[in-house]
C-alpha cells in the first residue's frame, strides 16, 4: 500500500465554497485539502482556514496561489506579493507546497526574473514551489501562447514542478513523457483526467484519454514522496449528492491505482 496522501483541491466544489471542501473532504475520508485561494473571502483568510482545518481535522497539504485571470487583484496586484503571502500561509497552515503558474505573457517584468525569482524564493523556505505546466490557449484554428516564459515548464530550469493531467490533455501532450522529463524534480500531481480537447476539461480519473492510473501506479512503485491531489470540475453536477458521488470516485480510483504499483513501468521518484 502506497503512503503518498490524496488531498482535495477546494477547487473541485466550485460553485460551492471553500467551507464547503473542507466539509466534504471529511466526510469522504480524504487526507487533506488544497486551499485554492481565489475570490471566496475564507480561502485568503489563513485563520478561518486553520479553523476549518482543525474543526473538520483536515490538514492543509498544499497552497495554491491566486494565479487565475479571476484573482489578479486577490493578495495584491504584484505577483511576487501574492507568492511571498502563499508561502506565508503555507508556513502557517503546516502545507509542503505553494503551487504556482507560470506568469502571463503580458506581465512582461514578472515572466523576465520569474525563474531566477522562483529560486530565490525558494532558498528562503522549506516550503517547495511548484511551478505547473500549463498550456496553450486555442479557439477554432487559432493559438495563442498565454503563458511565459512557457506553458510547458519542463523547457526552464524549475526546483520543483507540479504535474496537471488535464492540462497535458489540453496542450495535447504525452503526459508521462513530461513526467520523465520532471524526473525527481516532480513534487506534486494534480489529478483529472481529459480527452485532449481545447477546452481544460478537469474531469473525473478515468472519464478521459489521459494515463491517470499509469501515472499512479509508477508513482506508488518509485517511492514518491509528493502528495496527489484531485483537482476535478463539478460545476455540471446536478444536486450535492452527485457532485459527492463525483468526488467519492475520483478517490477510489486514486487510492486504487496508488495500492497497486506495476514494476513493468517506469518509476518515477520525487
Amino acid at each position: 500500500m502506497s503512503g503518498v496522501k490524496v488531498a482535495l483541491s477546494t477547487a473541485s466544489v466550485y460553485p460551492e465554497s471553500t467551507a464547503t471542501a473542507f466539509e466534504i473532504a471529511a466526510r469522504l475520508g480524504y487526507d487533506g485539502v488544497e486551499v485554492m485561494v481565489w475570490t471566496d473571502p475564507v480561502s485568503q483568510d489563513v485563520d478561518a482556514l486553520r479553523r476549518l482545518s482543525d474543526y473538520h481535522r483536515m490538514p492543509v497539504l498544499a497552497v495554491h496561489a491566486p494565479c487565475l485571470l479571476i484573482t489578479q487583484r486577490v493578495w495584491s496586484t504584484d505577483p511576487w506579493v501574492k507568492l511571498q503571502r502563499a508561502r506565508t500561509a503555507a508556513q502557517r497552515l503546516g502545507a509542503s507546497t505553494v503551487v504556482v503558474h507560470p506568469p502571463f505573457r503580458w506581465q512582461r517584468n514578472y515572466a523576465r526574473d520569474f525563474v531566477r525569482g522562483i529560486w530565490r524564493m525558494a532558498d528562503e523556505t522549506d516550503v517547495r514551489f511548484a511551478v505547473e505546466n500549463m498550456y496553450p490557449w486555442r479557439y477554432r484554428d487559432r493559438e495563442m501562447l498565454a503563458y511565459a516564459p512557457d506553458w510547458d515548464v519542463t523547457r526552464e530550469d524549475y526546483r520543483h514542478f507540479t504535474v496537471d493531467l488535464s492540462h497535458a490533455a489540453t496542450s495535447r501532450t504525452e503526459a508521462l513523457e513530461m513526467v520523465a522529463r520532471m524526473g525527481d524534480r516532480l513534487a506534486h500531481v494534480h489529478l483529472a483526467d481529459g480527452s485532449g480537447s481545447a477546452k481544460d476539461e478537469h474531469l473525473v480519473p478515468g472519464r478521459g484519454s489521459q494515463p491517470c492510473g499509469a501515472l499512479l501506479e509508477s508513482l506508488a512503485a518509485g517511492g514518491y514522496g509528493g502528495h496527489v491531489v484531485i483537482e476535478v470540475n463539478t460545476r455540471r453536477a446536478m444536486s450535492s449528492a452527485e457532485r459527492e458521488g463525483d468526488l467519492a470516485e475520483a478517490l477510489s480510483f486514486t487510492r486504487r491505482h496508488l495500492a497497486l504499483p506495476s514494476p513493468s513501468r517506469p518509476s518515477v521518484r520525487a
